[in-house]
């Protein structure tokens, strides 16, 4: 008996205030699992991997460049690393991914289940930069594994493993390129054996649009048939029960299949009519829910891992699909100005750094603009992000401008540049930040307008 089935309860003596609560915490629950569902399908609907790190399932597909413009996979992607992406499938057999070592060069292996949760962060900061094997075994393998490797069990069956490698500009691609062709993967039973990686599948008639957006598409009855259908193999946590009870309530069990056709009217209009209130409760909730310090909105935890905080969850989900715990980045945002109004691209901004209160990163740091949609935007010198790896210009004094607007400041300034036309919003990526970033010791400066 299934998780989901031990917590059925009875749908009757359930008022219609009632069936549209449970209906909005349904939804906000099941968000991350479809939205991770629809994103493994558009990453892995290749039969060989390709150069936007798309490629069948348990095999890596690494990223040959800095995402561009036309990027629309995963919300919010950044300029910093080249991505090493693999999604993977342990239902018959654990996954063995071997790590080369990386000469001192900082990278992450950040593993999460099907629920968008990080259960696993190997890499530098937490398991250094030496040679290993990995072995992800899923919730029910009982089997061996080879000796000498390092066991990571699974909450789900399904999964993904986005792998981030420090990238020093375009020039350093080749090194990292090295790195990454010697990252490899492959079912347990393939390992060793010297056989080639196997091909995938490819279905011409796939929605490969963004699937954040794909989501918002979906009908109630589409998602909620996703969101059970994709459980079967991705159980809920254990600490879920009282969400299971209460979902069961409306006929909504995870795993077992669901078509609102068949349900009580009472609970079929509930599911409907609150999918849009919740779907739109999941976008706005972060700026309400996180800490402003100096106009940036900082994201305290749970980020990464999120217990029963399912509203948190969703929406970290919506922001930017794939946010690692805070101990590996902290990803400090801002999206409008101090009154509320959106930054415009037409105008001017700086971003000062008094001398000695850089952001405080063990690894780098980062600043990276996006337009109103969340992805990158175009502009006249490819530049969507800059940080402590390019050729900064300091003050005399020994601080720091970065120049936010259209226009081209000039060759000695620090150009981040805006959009040709709409908003834009910023982040302040943090890569292993040292403890005055996550105690609230350090805050960054506040963003000023400098076109009157």
């Amino acid at each position: 008996m299934t998780l989901a089935a031990r917590a059925r309860a009875p749908i009757h003596n359930l008022s219609k205030e009632d069936a549209h609560e449970i209906a909005m915490e349904a939804y906000i629950y099941a968000y991350p699992l479809v939205l991770m569902e629809l994103s493994r399908r558009v990453f892995t609907n290749v039969a060989q991997p390709d150069a936007n790190g798309r490629a069948p399932i348990n095999r890596f597909g690494h990223m040959q460049a800095f995402p561009d413009a036309g990027f629309t996979d995963v919300v919010r992607p950044n300029a910093d690393t080249l991505y090493s992406m693999l999604w993977f499938d342990l239902s018959k057999e654990p996954l063995l991914v071997h790590v080369p070592e990386s000469g001192g060069r900082y990278y992450l292996l950040q593993m999460m289940d099907m629920w968008s949760d990080v259960f696993a962060s190997t890499g530098t900061r937490t398991t250094g930069n030496g040679a290993q094997t990995l072995a992800i075994r899923g919730p029910r393998w009982m089997g061996p594994i080879p000796r000498g490797a390092m066991e990571i069990r699974s909450p789900t069956e399904q999964g993904w493993i986005l792998g981030r490698t420090q990238t020093n500009g375009k020039a350093d691609y080749d090194v990292v390129h090295r790195f990454q062709n010697r990252l490899i993967a492959k079912p347990y039973s393939d390992y060793g054996d010297g056989a080639p990686p196997r091909k995938g599948e490819v279905h011409s008639d796939l929605d490969m649009s963004a699937p954040v957006d794909q989501v918002e598409k979906l009908d109630a009855g589409a998602f909620y048939a996703m969101f059970a259908r994709a459980a079967r193999a991705n159980p809920p946590h254990a600490n879920d029960y009282p969400m299971l009870a209460r979902m069961a309530r409306l006929g909504l069990e995870p795993g077992r299949a669901f078509d609102i056709g068949s349900i009580d009217a009472q609970a079929r209009n509930a599911l409907v009519d609150t999918a849009p209130q919740a779907l739109e409760r999941i976008k706005t909730v972060l700026p309400r829910t996180t800490r402003a310090v100096n106009g940036w909105m900082i994201v305290d935890p749970p980020v990464g891992t999120y217990g029963t905080d399912y509203l948190r969850r969703s929406a970290v989900a919506y922001s930017g699909l794939g946010a690692n715990v805070p101990e590996d980045a902290t990803y400090p945002s801002m999206l409008a100005e101090a009154d509320g109004t959106p930054f415009d691209s037409a105008k001017r901004y700086v971003l000062h750094f008094d001398k000695g209160r850089m952001p405080p990163a063990r690894a780098f740091w980062s600043l990276t603009l996006y337009n109103e949609r969340q992805f990158f935007a175009d502009n006249p010198i490819d530049r969507f992000a800059i940080g402590d790896r390019d050729n900064l210009v300091f003050n005399l004094d020994g601080s720091l401008d970065i120049r936010i607007q259209r226009e081209n400041p000039g060759q000695d300034a620090n150009w981040l540049p805006t959009p040709q036309s709409g908003t834009f919003s910023l982040t302040l990526r943090i890569y292993w930040p040292k403890a005055e970033a996550l105690d609230g010791t350090w805050s960054p400066p506040a963003l000023r307008r400098t076109d009157g």
